[in-house]
């Protein structure tokens, strides 16, 4: 009964194309006036066959929808994918997964950065610690970019006594 939000409409109105009532309001309300009603067939059959059409045409829009909606979803997912396209010499942090009894909430469980020495078959990766002069292959599924701070090779500083005033040429 409940409305569905990518679809546009309530299971109950995808299956019977209206909107649904209890049964004990439809049992007291169109109870008698069935009954005291002479149905003509031929006209409940062509209003039958209208309602089969529109149900039809009710499914048709709620199938589109679901199709707009899974299109919109994925591509919303892809979008914020990032990309583990590994070149060699490339800084990349490895992901700490060994079970700790006592971890710290907010320490950071990924490690580095290591650079990359080697892309292997079946993304393996072979990687280089500079600060101890060792290289170790690991899973893929573990490293992911680095994108540090890096400094410009030439960075001029200068202190504030020493710059140059506004009136000093």
């Amino acid at each position: 009964m409940a409305y569905k939000t990518p679809l546009g409409m309530s299971p109950f109105r995808i299956v019977y194309g209206k909107a649904s009532h209890l049964p004990v309001e439809i049992e007291h309300r169109a109870y008698w006036p069935v009954k005291r009603c002479n149905i003509d067939l031929t006209q409940a059959e062509v209003a039958r066959k209208l309602q089969l059409e529109e149900l039809k045409c009710l499914r048709n829009e709620a199938y589109e929808n679901a199709q707009i909606y899974k299109e919109k979803t994925k591509a919303f997912h892809d979008h914020h994918i990032r990309k583990k396209d590994f070149q060699e010499g490339d800084e990349v942090l490895l992901y700490n997964s060994r079970l700790r009894f006592m971890p710290g909430k907010l320490r950071s469980r990924w490690e580095g950065p290591f650079k990359v020495k080697e892309i292997k078959p079946y993304r393996v990766v072979e990687l280089f610690d500079p600060k101890s002069e060792a290289t170790f292959k690991v899973n893929g599924h573990r490293v992911k970019n680095y994108y540090g701070y890096k400094l410009p090779k030439e960075l001029e500083v200068f202190l504030l006594v020493d710059a140059p005033r506004e009136g000093e040429a």
